[in-house]
């Protein structure tokens, strides 16, 4: 039950309060007059969204709170609009929550009827999700649905991988081309570099060995080279010392440069023998080529076709296992369908059973709200596949509103005022079990005469355990209120102010008339409505 609501700085309402009772609560006015402001504040309230500019101008921001008392226990709703950003912040009994959590609650506080639930009763969909409304267990609806999102989860990843095995089955014969060319090559990490370095190794030993080959060569010749030459100045100065003392000296620097010659042509010779490089240059080259050439074939680097390889091993694998993994998810796929089978045949039986129990119930409710005595109610049931071999039934509400004719859709032959009615009954039924506040935005539009007192007594009946609140422009309707509140507009310093008071009696009786026509036969009116 709604106890109390107060609005401050939204839209055109500065700062409203107003404290509800128990029974059929009514608010009535001039069109126009800023009843929609005060729905608005409350569907804010339970999660809708607002836009900034619904801030009054002048305001930070936008608050509205209220108060329920749901199974004897109070709740505290506030939410705030702030007028900078836009953004809300909810509260529930004082502490910051989410809008989750009071969507989750919504159920259990209020129902909002409007002419706009008339045309969504148009849409058999719609009338399919009241009917499982009605179902005595709603765990039939969830496990249909975990099923069946199990079931779409297991064909998106059989299509998936059937996708991908068709996509690689295309390209198998070339992969494996491009293979065997990698395998014949044999590349192995870290091989170029190694051979590069070893080809380079091997240009400077050639070098360095034809460097030694010349110097050694200096040392002999035809005509004599340099070793011997030196031997034969040092032995022709060792003759001049016999004749003359003086060339001793250069005897013996002669001597001494023939020994370092020497020595230094033996060194030579060793550095010829260990200069030779190891290894065949003609191997390596064409090893070199053999690389070049495979890189050049699959136009990339050394390392990047040894991670093609894997790759292509790694495709070529998954190829093989797909096979397999397809056969088991079509094993997993029928285990499964044959649990939604199952699922969707307890679905469709409670659906029929319940339909039967609805229609009764909506027809015997028709017929005290000004209907024929004839009319009656049924649901068509169409089956529609939801997977290969499992077909859902699904609902359509059908009616006959007079004798002899044959039922027909409701979307396609009720007028507004028996939609509003159609309406007022489903409500009436649906909340049996959770006895929200029942909030009805105008659903007599359409309706008149013996018809609308017929309406009147279903709301006061309804509204005998459980709280209504009822936007009429009926007084035939306000009339009933236990408790009457008007909203109206005033234009103060230039500024447009929506407010809304509770009528006293002598205030309802003025507002009863004004709602009639007003003048005497207004007066009329009220005085036999109020019984004055």
């Amino acid at each position: 039950m709604l106890e109390y609501l107060r609005i401050q700085h939204l839209a055109l309402i500065d700062d409203l309060e107003l404290e509800f009772s128990r029974g059929l609560n009514v608010l009535t006015g001039e069109t126009g007059a800023g009843k929609s402001f005060i729905l608005r504040a409350l569907n804010f309230l339970t999660g809708d969204k607002l836009g900034r500019d619904m801030v009054r101008p002048g305001g930070d921001k936008a608050v509205v709170e209220a108060v329920f008392n749901v199974d004897g226990e109070e709740t505290i709703l506030r939410r705030e609009l702030s007028a900078d950003s836009g953004r809300s912040r909810l509260f529930i009994d004082d502490r910051l929550s989410s809008q989750e959590a009071v969507r989750s609650l919504k159920p259990k506080l209020l129902l909002h009827t409007s002419q706009h639930g008339q045309q969504r009763l148009l849409s058999p969909s719609y009338q399919g999700k009241v009917l499982d409304s009605f179902l005595p267990s709603p765990e039939l609806v969830e496990e249909r649905d975990r099923l069946v999102a199990e079931m779409s989860a297991l064909m998106r990843k059989r299509e998936a991988l059937a996708a991908r095995m068709r996509e690689l089955s295309d390209k198998r014969e070339f992969l494996e081309f491009q293979l065997r060319e990698i395998e014949k090559v044999d590349p192995q990490r870290g091989e170029e570099e190694e051979l590069l370095d070893r080809k380079r190794a091997f240009q400077e030993s050639a070098q360095a060995a034809e460097a030694l080959e010349s110097a050694i060569s200096s040392f002999y010749g035809e005509e004599g080279g340099l070793l011997e030459r030196v031997a034969h100045l040092a032995r022709q100065l060792d003759a001049l010392c016999e004749l003359d003392a003086d060339w001793r000296e250069d005897a013996d620097a002669a001597e001494e440069m023939r020994l370092r010659l020497r020595d230094m042509e033996s060194r030579l010779r060793r550095a010829d023998r260990d200069a030779t490089p190891d290894g065949d240059i003609e191997a390596l080259e064409s090893r070199l080529f053999a690389l070049a050439q495979l890189k050049r074939k699959l136009n990339r680097s050394l390392d990047e076709i040894l991670d093609f390889r894997s790759e292509i091993d790694a495709n070529i694998s998954f190829l093989d296992s797909c096979a397999l993994d397809l056969r088991q998810l079509d094993k997993n796929r029928k285990a499964l369908a044959e649990r939604l089978g199952e699922a969707v045949t307890l679905l469709n039986a409670a659906r029929r059973a319940a339909a039967e129990r609805l229609a009764a119930a909506l027809a015997a409710d028709l017929r005290g709200l000004g209907f024929n005595e004839a009319v009656d109610v049924a649901f068509e049931f169409t089956p529609s596949e939801i997977h290969p071999g499992i077909a859902e039934d699904r609902a359509r509400l059908l009616w006959i509103p007079n004798p002899g004719q044959l039922p027909q859709p409701l979307d396609r032959i009720a007028s507004g005022g028996e939609l509003s009615r159609f309406l007022l009954a489903l409500v009436g039924l649906m909340t049996r079990e959770t006895m929200p506040t029942l909030i009805f935005d105008e659903v007599d539009a359409g309706i008149g005469g013996l018809t609308l007192n017929a309406v009147a007594d279903r709301i006061s009946a309804l509204a005998d355990n459980r709280q209504i609140v009822l936007i009429t422009h009926w007084p035939q309707l306000a009339a009933r209120a236990a408790r009457h509140f008007q909203v109206s507009k005033h234009v103060v310093d230039g500024e447009t102010t929506v407010s809304c008071r509770r009528l006293d009696d002598g205030n309802v009786f003025s507002e009863l008339a004004r709602m009639a026509g007003g003048g005497a036969q207004g007066e009329a009116m009220a005085r036999q409505l109020t019984d004055h």
